[in-house]
This record gives structure tokens, sequence and C-alpha cells, in this order.
């Protein structure tokens, strides 16, 4: 959360045009992401994954984020369903297969990179981006901390450092996008993967590969591409051997963008009481800003 007064006062022209237009829905409404026809993604085939945890590490090692304090085969990490937090980017939970107790099912989970992000469209000062390439970005200069995001998410994903009380910020899966996509390359947990569980390319082209796999394979896998429809459609996918619902995925969602669903409340709502907190957010933002520079200069002059 780097502000300085010009970006501040910035930030307060921006809302106050937007206060001036008349509708919220300006502020908060998003663009028709949906028209990307090249956009990349990614697909976890939950029948292969084995849960060793590498996509994890190599999630730390390409954010650098801090390492693990236990080794990776340490089981005990299982014991409880965890989510992505400003540590973990990504992390995988272990379920009971009904079907086969002795055989455990492993789900990854991330920020999956929604076709309409509900998070894009909650942001006050664009923070977050949809990318043509898929990914859904976070640029922690402009961000004011209002943590709107948090809330629009309908699979709970955005986490926030509760513990850096001088630049706290948003943190979740970037799809590798600065790292690795812009040069080139691809995410961190798909190159190394060692049971190939999670495949990279084009949406298009990873919905084609798992419906040929299902049909295939009827008698293994769920006839559904978790993520192909849901919430308009996301670019990180699954299928499954199991059903979804078993493995903590959320399947009343709809296929409706979730932005769509909120766009006629947001502009019906004053925009004062929408744009309040995030003022006092930014204005508490700047005032820590401002008191951290000045102790800076009190210690150089001593």
């Amino acid at each position: 959360m780097k502000i300085d007064r010009r970006d501040f006062l910035k930030s307060l022209s921006a809302i106050g045009v937007s206060g001036i237009i008349g509708s919220s829905e300006k502020v908060f409404a998003s663009e028709d992401l949906s028209g990307y026809p090249d956009r990349l993604g990614m697909l976890t085939d939950l029948i292969l994954c084995n849960g060793c945890r590498l996509c994890e590490k190599a999630c730390k090692e390409a954010h650098n984020l801090p390492p693990h304090k236990k080794p990776l085969e340490d089981e005990s990490v299982f014991e409880k369903i965890r989510r992505p937090d400003d540590k973990f980017l990504t992390v995988v939970n272990r379920y009971t297969n009904t079907d086969n107790e002795e055989e455990p099912v492993y789900r990854k989970v991330q920020c999956n990179h929604c076709d309409e992000p509900s998070c894009v469209s909650a942001c006050l000062v664009g923070a977050l981006k949809k990318t043509p390439e898929g990914a859904v970005i976070y640029n922690e200069d402009v961000c004011i901390g209002c943590r709107y995001c948090m809330i629009a998410c309908p699979f709970y994903i955005p986490a926030y450092e509760f513990d850096d009380p001088l630049s706290p910020a948003i943190k979740k899966c970037d799809f590798c996008y600065d790292v690795r996509i812009k040069k080139g390359g691809i995410p961190a947990c798909a190159e190394i993967c060692p049971v190939e569980a999670i495949t990279f390319g084009k949406r298009s082209q990873l919905i084609e590969f798992a419906t040929e796999r299902i049909r295939k394979n009827p008698e293994k896998y769920i006839d559904h591409i978790y993520g192909e429809h849901e919430v308009g459609g996301t670019s990180w996918m699954y299928i499954s051997g199991v059903p979804f619902e078993q493995l903590g995925f959320d399947m009343n969602l709809g296929i409706k963008p979730s932005p769509e669903l909120t766009r006629g409340f947001l502009s019906a709502v004053p925009l004062v009481m929408i744009i309040g907190p995030a003022l006092l957010a930014g204005i508490r933002a700047f005032t820590k800003n401002r008191e951290q520079n000045s102790e800076k200069s009190e210690q150089k002059e001593s």
C-alpha cells in the first residue's frame, strides 16, 4: 500500500468524478471480460493428483514467499482443510474417497481467475484487473485496502496481510503472470507437477481436452468440467472422479457472472455509502505513510 500524497489526492479526485456522474455502477461494473478468445487456462485432474504438494513449494519459490516450516512429506497438514493466505497462494487439501477410503482425493486450491471477476468489479480504484491472457492480477501500489474484493469473491480467495501494519496488501495466485507468463513461460505449479495433474494452455483447448478425457473414461470421471460455466466461466478448471461437492466445491454458484448479480444493487445504493469506508481506509494509509516518512527523517537528522 505505497501511497504518497499526490497519488492519494488523485484517487480522491477520481472518486469525486464518479460522484458527479452519480452512478455507483460506473465504479463497480466490470467490462465485457468474456471477449478474450485466446485466453489461457489451467486444468487440474483430481484423479491424477497425489498430494505431493510440490506445487505449493514451486509457488512459494516463484513468488519469494517464506518456505514451508515442515517437510512436504509431513501429512499432518492434511488434518484440517486449509485455504490460501498471504503465505500460501495455493494449498493442497485431502478428502476421503467415499467409494474407496484407502485412496483419498487431493484438491489443489487457488484463485480460479474468473472470466468476469467479481473482485475486479468490486475494486474501487482498479487495483485488480483481468488480462487478455486470462490472469486476474493485482497492483499493490494502487490498492487502498478496502478489502471489498475479499467479500465479492465467490470462492473466498483473496487474503489480506493482517500481520503487516505498515504496508498490508491483498495476496492471491496471479497465474505467475509477471514472473513467467509475460516471459513466455508457464506457471510454476504446472511445470513442477510430477504426475502432470495440472495442464496449462489455451482455455478453449483445455475444455476440448477435458471433454475428450471424460468421454473416453466415463467409468472414471464425473461428466462435468468445474469452471467451464460456473460464475460465467473461470480460467482454472477441474475434472474429478468423485462428485465435486464431496471435495468442498460450491455447486450452487450458477452460471451467471457474479458482477451481473450486483450491478443493479450497486447502482441503486448511494455512492457515499459505498465509497465512505474506502475513503477512510485511504486516509488511514496516507497518514501511516506520512508518519513512517517522518520517523525516517528524524532518524536521519539524529
